[in-house]
């Protein structure tokens, strides 16, 4: 039976109205992903590709759209979806509306194996390096990402029962080590491993390929395709554990399920992407306001909200200083930051209210 907000109703025909807006919305931020680039290729090149008219644009304007601008709009779709997904599975989780997939120390585990392979690439690491290829840092920052996440699991876990808390100041205190060392390699890098450090921890699309969108599809599938199977348990530990558990939500498997698929997730995106932030903790929280907090319509919604986000804000930063282009974390945190002070001071401002 699916869940009712309190003194609101079912919000089911609010939720179907959203779920459509961000179809139509989805839709437009393709065309405009597409269609939008400091190249010659614009909207009606486009619409003339699309139309069967190929013919019609030079061999340099299908390849712009074909090998640069269409793996970079499948890249932004797919990491969009995963880490709002990611974002509202996290926040269902934690019952925190504000809570972050970074929270389980993905990120920042991801960021220092991937700072490792820029520092120490053509050091101590660089039979691997050469072994791996172009695919060396990626690799790295993934597995980053999946070695903290099972740290913190092997911490907060005690016969078979995880605890929530213990979790996540595991997680801070992981997260805090981490940055340490990121520090630590950033006083070795010289200053073209700086430039890339700082590029790379801002996040970009710019390297988007289509093998690096089959790479990092599947760990963002694992969000998508449990979604069904895990909306319920959410729903019922906004209750509190014991009451999931009365209801005959397997709480344990539940928790286990979510931290391993959020981890994959954001540990791929991480790998492929650099650092984007905002994007699951914005998404969510808006999408929250608008249909309510049922994860049957919360989870697709944030899957489609995110990739919106994501290719609106690299359109912005592919021609807002073109020629030029800037990293999406920028474009990200100018439009999240803000966004995220307003909802924590409106969220600040109810609670004194009520009391």
């Amino acid at each position: 039976m699916p869940f009712k907000s309190s003194g609101e109703g079912d919000r089911t025909g609010r939720g179907i109205v959203v779920i459509a807006v961000l179809v139509v919305m989805l839709v437009a931020a393709c065309l405009l992903s597409l269609g939008l680039g400091p190249t010659g290729v614009g909207l009606a090149d486009l619409w003339a590709y699309m139309t069967g008219r190929g013919d019609a644009l030079s061999v340099q304007e299908r390849v712009i759209l074909e090998a640069v601008r269409l793996p970079r709009t499948a890249l932004g779709l797919v990491v969009g979806a995963g880490l709002a997904v990611s974002g509202a599975m996290m926040q269902g989780l934690f019952r925190n509306p504000l809570a972050d997939p970074g929270i389980v120390g993905v990120t920042t585990g991801a960021s220092l194996f991937a700072i490792m392979a820029i520092v120490l690439g053509n050091g101590i690491l660089a039979p691997v390096s050469f072994w791996l290829g172009p695919e060396f840092l990626p690799l790295m920052a993934f597995c980053g990402g999946l070695i903290n996440t099972w740290i913190l699991y092997a911490i907060s876990t005690r016969q078979g029962q995880t605890s929530t808390t213990t979790l996540i100041l595991s997680g801070i205190a992981i997260s805090a080590l981490s940055m340490a060392l990121i520090g630590l390699l950033v006083t070795m890098a010289d200053d073209r491993q700086l430039r890339d450090i700082t590029f790379w921890q801002l996040g970009s699309l710019g390297g988007a390929t289509m093998p690096r969108v089959w790479s990092v599809l599947p760990f963002t599938l694992s969000v998508i395709v449990i979604m069904p199977f895990v909306a319920r348990g959410l729903d019922a530990l906004m209750l509190g554990d014991a009451a999931a558990y009365h209801m005959g939500v397997p709480v344990q498997k539940l928790k286990r399920v979510i931290i391993v698929a959020v981890a994959a997730a954001c540990g791929a995106t991480v790998a492929v992407t650099g650092s984007i932030g905002f994007v699951g903790i914005i998404v969510p929280h808006l999408l929250r306001i608008a249909m309510g907090p049922s994860h049957r319509f919360l989870l697709p919604g944030s899957a489609l909200g995110g990739g919106v986000l994501l290719l609106v804000a690299d359109s912005v930063a592919r021609t807002i200083a073109a020629p030029a282009e800037l990293p999406i974390g920028v474009v990200t945190a100018l439009f999240g930051a803000p966004v995220f002070l307003f909802l924590l001071i409106g969220r600040n401002s109810g609670t004194r209210d009520m009391g």
